[in-house]
């Protein structure tokens, strides 16, 4: 069931559209941070997402834009060839996807997580930095979510 905190205000929810920035902007960064494990093999899709996430973020790019960069970055998961390269691609698919709805912030960053997790990696790390990034206005909306204490398989 969605948590109905997230809900864009223009949607009849509370979530202000600064705080949906702000979890557009967070979760574009949590992505960006497992970019590496690809080295340097990154799916055009996967680029143009994050820059039609930022677009959005910024005020530039509609949620209709967002969307669609976020379909195109899932297909790069479906396409990729490892678990590695398909959890950073849902990680990025997740954070362009918070345009549409803010709750998918929580999914990019538990896909970063996985990424790490899947290259042998330590995540706690990871999820110490993720929740100290959080910016204030949102941090207490993400870290009381139901959605964030879930890790994904």
């Amino acid at each position: 069931m969605r948590d109905r905190r997230f809900v864009a205000k223009h949607r009849g929810g509370p979530l202000e559209p600064e705080q949906h920035r702000l979890l557009m902007k967070w979760a574009l960064v949590c992505a960006t941070r497992v970019l590496p494990l690809l080295e340097g093999d990154l799916d055009p899709r996967l680029r143009d997402a994050l820059r039609v996430g930022a677009a959005w973020e910024a005020g530039e790019a509609s949620v209709g834009a967002a969307q669609k960069a976020a379909v195109l970055a899932h297909a790069a998961a479906r396409e990729a060839a490892s678990p590695v390269a398909v959890a950073v691609a849902r990680a990025v698919g997740h954070a362009v996807a918070t345009a549409h709805m803010a709750d998918h912030s929580i999914g990019s960053a538990m896909y970063a997580r996985k990424a790490l997790r899947l290259m042998g990696c330590p995540v706690e790390p990871e999820r110490a930095w993720q929740n100290a990034s959080l910016p204030d206005a949102v941090r207490e909306l993400v870290l009381t979510s139901p959605k964030h204490a879930m890790e994904i398989g």
